[in-house]
This record gives C-alpha cells, structure tokens and sequence, in this order.
C-alpha cells in the first residue's frame, strides 16, 4: 500500500511492530519472487485458494500485543498515536498461543466421508491444497468435486477446485483440460458472487486486454535482472508469465493485419500422425458473450515417452488461425521463442485475442494449424510436421 512500506520500515527497525504478510497468489514463487526484490524481510504466508475469503486486497489488519483485533482499517496517518504508541488492556479471557501443527489429513477424509456435508468436504480439499503438496492435489480435486455436488452454489468450493486444476495442470500429473477446467470454475465462481476481487483477478490474469485492469506480471523480467545485477540469485519461477500475463490493459481491440499469408495454405506439409507434439486449447473466459472478447491460450509439449525434442537449429514454432466469417483476430500467424540449445524439450505457450460477432449464437469453431521442427531423440532424425487444431469457442446465452 502506498505509503506504508517506508513507514513499517521504521517501525520494526525500532521495534514497534511485527509484520505478517498473506498473498491470494496462485503462484507462491512469483510473491517470493517479489519479496526477494524488495527485500522484503517478513514472513509471508500463501493462501491460493481464498480461505480467509476477503472480497478485496490489500487490507491491513492491526493486531494488539495480546492477539486482539483492534483495527481492520488503520490510517498511516494516526496508526503510530492511536495503535503503536498505545497499551491496551488485556481481555478479560486470555487468548492462548496456540502454535500450527501440521493437520491430519487422514483425519479430515476420514470426517468428511463419515459426515458427508459440502462444508466437510470443502475442508478436507483445503486441508489436502495447503499441506499435501502436489502429491495429493487429485484427492484435493476429489473433496471438491464431492462439495459442490452436494451444494453447486458454493462459490468457495467451486473457487478452490478451479485453483486445483490450475496447479495440477503446471505439474508431471497434469490433464489435458486441466487450465480450462480451472477457468470454467473460476467463471462459475464469479456468477454467484460477481463482487468478489479474488475471483474476477484470477480470470482477468489469463483473460483478454479489453478485460484487465493492469498488467499483472510485467516486473517479473525487470525483478529478475535487477536481482541479479546485485549478485543474488532470483527465485525461481515454475511458469514464467508470457503473453495474456504480463499484457497492459487496452481500450480497444486491436485487429490484425490482413497482410499476413498463410505458411501452408494448400495443406502440404505433413502431419504429425507421431503425436511426438501435444497441443492443448484453453479459452477465457470459458463462456463468451456475443460482442465481447476472448483470450485462446495454445500449449504446446513435446512427447516425453516418444523422447520428441525442439529442433532449434530451423524455423520457430508457428500457429496459423483460421476464424469463421465475421469474427476478428488480434493475431493469425503467432510465432514462438527458440530454446537457447540445438534441442530442448521445454512447455511452449502461444496466446492470441479474438472478437466475437454481436449477432454470434451457439458455439463456433477455429481451425487453426501449428507448424514446427521436432526430433525424436536427442541428436535422432528431425521433421518439419503441421498438427490441425480445433479451437472451440462456447458462447454465453
């Protein structure tokens, strides 16, 4: 908060007060990240899946000597005379410290199947998110899953579960409609309670330029470098932001430009029947009113059990989109980055915006085609092949 940061500085070098920091982050590393550039010194605890449940951020919560609330509105300006400088009483009912042991989950499963209620449930898939890691982030999908079946207004539920699929799909485990299953419960989310910051920021981040209110990670790049420049080494980032991530909000849409020819019109390149390239298609939102604006994100991983690398020696990956009659493209021919060796085997990330006609109705389809060099094996033969994509655009009613 501006403001405050030079402020609180001063005040836990002189011993006034003590600091705890929550993130509503998706992405831990990134705030750790963030911390480490503004040298941060305070711990920060990550709370991915919203359960402290508030509609907006930043709040600042002042907290008195014995663990009573005395302010969730405190003013820069007469925080030192009204809260530091002061002694308040002690409760009439002490508050004990009563320390974070680690949960049992076993526990938590075993009370939400003998219970079986959505608040129980809920609880086990939080327990499940917040302390059993990547390992048991599928029993995590299963309590949620169980949760809003037993109640499918549960905004919370239907919240967490997209936060799943999310982290799921950035790990070996990950599903093919992993994003798009954590987009479309966001967007869930965000229909039975619309005021709620959290939810609407975790679309935006992913979503189109029309619809962002600031960019959300362009000081990534710029915390890296200068991290660096001062001899550290920056945390390391699981997902690096690209595209819809790190793009500034717009007025309005920008059209591409009808110059641009196809690479392979006549469709003479041959296909990759192999499957040694998976592409996966994510739309945000997952439901397009006519009229508005979509983001496609288009993944591309190279077949691990086919050993399938990039062959960085030729030509980038490009991704040629078709749209139906009407329909307007940021983008037609998008071009991906270069591993920085001959061969590597990296997640590649291609997105691009489209507008939807007003009078659109139903669903429609994108054809769109990917073309790119792969080798199966390292230092194995290489191919130029074309993989037909089908992106499906699901309209709201």
């Amino acid at each position: 908060m501006p403001g405050w940061h030079q402020a609180t500085r001063k005040w836990v070098k002189d011993g006034k007060l003590v600091i705890l920091g929550v993130t509503q982050e998706q992405h831990p590393d990134r705030c750790r990240l963030f911390a480490q550039w503004q040298k941060f010194d305070w711990p920060i605890l990550h709370d991915p899946i919203n359960v402290l449940e508030p509609h907006g951020v930043p709040i600042t919560i002042a907290i008195d000597e014995h663990g009573v609330v005395r302010s969730t509105r405190p003013r820069i300006e007469t925080f030192e005379e009204e809260f530091l400088n002061r002694t308040f009483p002690r409760p009439e009912i002490p508050i004990k410290p009563t320390g974070t042991p680690r949960p049992d989950l076993r526990r938590a499963l075993r009370s939400a199947r003998a219970l079986n209620s959505a608040t129980a449930w809920r609880h086990a898939g939080d327990m499940l998110t917040l302390w059993g890691g990547p390992k048991r982030i599928n029993e995590a999908i299963q309590a949620y899953q169980k949760a809003v079946e037993l109640s499918p207004k549960d905004g919370n539920a239907l919240f967490r579960l997209g936060v799943c699929y999310r982290m799921r799909h950035e790990t070996k485990g990950r599903q093919p409609d992993d994003f798009q299953q954590a987009v479309a419960y966001w967007g869930r989310a965000l229909a039975i309670n619309p005021n709620q910051y959290i939810w609407r920021r975790r679309i935006q981040q992913y979503g189109p330029r029309l619809d962002k209110p600031y960019s959300f990670y362009d000081w990534v790049t710029t915390a890296q470098r200068e991290v660096a420049a001062r001899g550290e080494k920056p945390i390391p980032l699981t997902v690096q932001p690209y595209g819809a991530e790190i793009a500034y909000p717009a007025r309005e849409f920008s059209p591409a430009s009808g110059q641009t020819k196809s690479p392979d019109p006549q469709g003479r390149i041959n296909r990759d029947k192999a499957g040694l390239i998976r592409a996966e298609v994510t739309v945000v939102p997952a439901e397009v009113r006519p009229g508005q604006t979509a983001r496609v994100h288009v993944t591309f991983l190279p077949n691990a059990k086919r050993k399938a690398y990039w062959n960085n020696e030729a030509e980038a990956l490009r991704l040629w989109i078709e749209p139906p009659a009407g329909w307007t493209l940021s983008e037609r021919l998008l071009t991906g980055k270069q591993g920085r060796q001959a061969e590597t085997n990296e997640i590649r990330r291609l997105d691009f915006e489209l507008q939807i006609p007003k009078t659109a109705t139903g669903s429609a389809t994108l054809r769109a085609y990917a073309l790119y060099y792969v080798c199966e094996g390292v230092d194995g033969t290489c191919l130029f092949l074309r993989q037909d994509i089908s992106i499906e655009i699901r309209l709201a009613r």
